[in-house]
């Protein structure tokens, strides 16, 4: 998985659908379904973790009531895949 943890999203979810059209087909062999199926899991893992981290972004701007909102990345434990919100102090 190491190959995409740094393509975008759209080109992760791409290679989603083509990942599941692939095996949609049922023309598959048992090994090459699964390899197929794990490296899916891993494309879903990724794009799940993009979009929590764009809204994650998207809250603490909306929280702001629309003042001088900026955009500020925060931590996430991948290990974990939780996510470490900057404190309230950060965001005045």
């Amino acid at each position: 998985m190491s190959e995409n943890s740094n393509i975008p999203f759209e080109q992760a979810l791409e290679k989603l659908e083509a990942l599941v059209a692939k095996m949609e087909n049922g023309q598959l062999p048992l090994e090459e379904l699964m390899k197929n199926f794990e490296e899916g899991s891993k494309l879903v893992k990724l794009c799940r973790g993009k979009l929590d981290a764009l809204e994650r972004k998207i809250e603490i701007l909306t929280r702001d009531d629309g003042g001088s909102g900026q955009w500020r990345d925060f931590e996430t434990d991948a290990a974990a895949g939780t996510r470490n919100a900057p404190s309230q102090d950060s965001l005045l």
